[in-house]
């Protein structure tokens, strides 16, 4: 067979139709003009949904980048990878198979440092769902279990994922408690789902985790929590990173997801429960989880902008990283890259990014749908006794942290007339240490005396 001879120019165009393939690439198997933008996300990390499950349940990217390519000529393609933690996001972005990732605060400074290490540098350019207190992580324990405060878990295994937000939650707790969280525990490094097999089958004394597997394992009367991360008040938060090779290769992608992660929260805000309805049904998480966390009331607030608050909790973070030797020096600064928000965001950024999350509230769910806030926890209680087979969900904010959860798992304490609810039996032992006379009372007796009151 005679040997065809490739010109130069045949050769040039071959090289750079293989170079640009592939993650981010300007060709693919569809054509030399079709981009395809890889987003790695986690379901089931519902305080991730507007950049991740709810974004893609809407379309919102892939609408974005439609009206980009009617500007410039190009198919962009989204192709969506889900995973139950950070840590394989980082791995794939530093390979270079994943264009745009979202995680929790601790996996995004461990995201910084694998990128600056292995010279594929990434940047932080928004935040999904955050917590001004901590509330997004919590400690809990066997329904049984004996355990009702931090220091009980002295000697203790404790299931956790580390280098997760929760594990540095439970790190911070632990040292407040006097407690090496190095020596005075044993620590199964385990992902979620595992670690809540664990802590059922008695293999774990107790489980720290992030949204949304605390809420699920109450809600299932599988845990009842032990430790509620909004006692550190601290900052944690989830947000998105993009490699910063694909940013400067295609910023105006960079943008487009924004937008659409803008136009999500958005949607998410105006339509708390077909917003909660529509992750459960793609996730197979309950919808009363969903909503515990991402409600109109719930733990977690959305806001893409880059808060100063956040990035100074971050930069607390750092300390925590390296003591447990996952990362080195990581220069935050550099790290966090707003200015594709500001683009998005135009002259409203800076109001945008100085709000603040309101109070969180009393919040009744009926079965038909509707939602009710209230100024009380007494208040919510008459409600739900007056209509009890109408509810399909009821929140209330803890007493101290502010933390919603839900009214039947919440620890109850009458103190005279007021009902007031705790998302742990320490902070409800902490409360009645403080005011003779309040004890605490079931759940039942709570209803009854709110009944009784209306």
């Amino acid at each position: 067979m005679p040997r065809t001879r490739l010109t130069p120019a045949v050769l040039a165009t071959a090289l750079a139709a293989a170079l640009l393939t592939g993650c981010g690439g300007d060709a693919d198997a569809d054509g030399p003009r079709t981009v395809t933008v890889t987003v790695g996300y986690q379901s089931k990390t519902i305080n991730t949904v507007t950049a991740g499950t709810l974004l893609r349940e809407l379309g919102y990217f892939e609408q974005e980048l439609k009206a980009r390519g009617a500007e410039d000529g190009t198919t962009y393609r989204v192709r969506w990878q889900d995973y139950a933690t950070g840590a394989p996001i980082t791995a794939q972005m530093t390979a270079g198979k994943i264009d745009i990732g979202s995680m929790g605060d601790f996996p995004l400074l461990i995201n910084a440092a694998r990128g600056t290490q292995l010279d594929r540098p990434t940047r932080l350019v928004s935040v999904t769902g955050y917590n001004l207190r901590g509330g997004l992580n919590t400690v809990v324990t066997a329904p049984d279990s004996p355990l009702e405060r931090l220091e009980d878990l002295r000697g203790r295994k404790v299931s956790t994922s580390v280098g997760s937000a929760a594990d540095g939650t439970l790190v911070r707790a632990l040292r407040r408690a006097g407690i090496d969280p190095h020596k005075d525990i044993r620590k199964l490094n385990q992902q979620p789902s595992v670690g809540a097999s664990a802590l059922q089958s008695g293999s774990a004394d107790a489980l720290s985790q992030f949204v949304a597997w605390p809420g699920l394992l109450a809600h299932q009367g599988r845990a009842k929590a032990l430790y509620d991360g909004a006692e550190l008040n601290v900052p944690t938060f989830h947000g998105v990173t993009v490699r910063e090779g694909f940013a400067k290769e295609r910023p105006a992608v960079v943008d487009a997801f924004l937008r659409a992660q803008r136009r999500a929260t958005d949607h998410l805000r105006a339509e708390p429960v077909a917003a909660a309805e529509s992750v459960a049904r793609a996730t197979g998480l309950p919808a009363e989880v969903v909503y515990l966390y991402n409600g109109a009331h719930g733990i977690a607030t959305f806001d893409p902008t880059l808060k100063p608050a956040l990035v100074d909790a971050l930069k607390q973070d750092v300390p925590v990283l390296k003591s447990a030797q996952l990362v080195g020096d990581v220069d935050v600064d550099a790290f966090v890259d707003d200015r594709y928000l500001k683009r998005v965001y135009g002259a409203s950024y800076a109001a945008a990014r100085a709000t603040r999350p309101p109070a969180a509230r009393a919040e009744l769910w009926r079965k038909d749908g509707t939602t009710r806030a209230f100024t009380s926890p007494e208040r919510l209680l008459e409600a739900v006794a007056a209509a009890r087979g109408t509810v399909r969900a009821a929140y209330v904010p803890d007493t101290t942290t502010g933390t919603p959860w839900f009214a039947d798992k919440a620890v109850w304490v009458a103190d005279g007339t007021e009902l007031l609810p705790f998302v742990t039996p320490s902070g409800a032992a902490a409360y009645t240490a403080r005011h003779p006379g309040a004890r605490t009372v079931p759940y039942g007796e709570a209803l009854r005396r709110a009944g009784g009151a209306s």
